[in-house]
Order: C-alpha cells, then structure tokens, then sequence
C-alpha cells in the first residue's frame, strides 16, 4: 500500500510499536470529506491491533465516517531537539506511527465496555475503583444529550518511523 520513503527511520520493532502505541496520548484521526481532509484529535487505546475511541453518536466526524469509512490514524511523539554545528543537521527525536483501516462502530456491549475500561485505565489510573458497568456504556449521554458510541479503525497497514536521540 505504501512505504516509508526515509528507510533509515523505519521502525519494525512490534515490542517497541506495542509499547508506543499503549503510552502515546493523543491521535489524529484522518478522514476524507468531499474535497477537503477533516483530521480530528482524540484520546485511544491500542488493543489487539486495533484503535479504538468514542465519539457523541451525531457530529461532523459520524456524518464523515458515514459517507467514507476509510482513515488514517497518526499517533507521533516528539522527544526533543537534536542540535548539530551545522543548521541543516539539526534534527528532532520523535516516534511516530501511521494506520490505515476502516472505522466501523463497536456493537458489542461487551467489546465497547472493555475499550471504555481500558480508555478509564489508560487517562485515569486508579481513579475509578469500580470496574465500567456495561449498563453505563449502553446508557451514558454527553452533556449535550448524545450518546456516546465505541469505534474502533480496524487496520490494514501500519508504519512506524523513528529517529533516537544519541544520548539514549
């Protein structure tokens, strides 16, 4: 499908991608509507190949993924700058990975639940004692009056790119 042109960035390292992917914070979801790109942050989990998030169940992004489903996920983590005598050299240690794959919503209550858990334990660790009740899931409404639905990008290709800082 498509390829890392700098190759000396390329990272295929599943423990490391695995990793990166559980820690990183924040991804941007791109979506193709019409003529223009729509890229949307948002709060994920890496689980068994798949990212998943939630989103009110109405919305530019739903009415986006009803006419294309297909969408790019990109997760990057810049870790500082690379100084060098001569400008040009001068570069930034980061991470960053790409999916492509299909959104598609999450109809299995238990599925959404335990992507919403996973979502609790990843942005608030040890806040809820209480493990999500499926009932919450299946009922919660935003503050708006939405509800909230559970999606998941199903990928098809991933990449991963990264330049290490020499100091380690």
């Amino acid at each position: 499908m498509f390829t890392v042109r700098m190759s000396k960035r390329l990272c295929t390292d599943e423990t490391r991608i695995e990793t990166f992917l559980k820690e990183a914070q924040i991804a941007f979801l791109g979506l193709a509507d019409g003529e223009f790109p729509y890229v949307v942050p948002l709060n994920f989990v890496w689980t068994d190949g798949s990212f998943y998030f939630h989103a009110a169940e109405e919305g530019r992004k739903m009415e986006v993924i009803g006419r294309n489903p297909e969408a790019c996920v990109t997760v990057s983590e810049a870790y500082g700058t690379l100084p060098h005598p001569v400008p040009a050299h001068t570069d930034t240690a980061y991470m960053s990975v790409m999916a492509f794959g299909r959104v598609e919503p999450v109809g299995d209550l238990e599925e959404a639940t335990a992507a919403m858990q996973a979502m609790l334990d990843k942005y608030a660790p040890g806040f809820h004692r209480e493990r999500l009740a499926k009932s919450h899931v299946e009922r919660y409404r935003s503050s708006m009056g939405s509800k909230t639905a559970v999606f998941k990008l199903n990928v098809r290709q991933l990449t991963a790119k990264e330049n290490e800082s020499p100091r380690g």
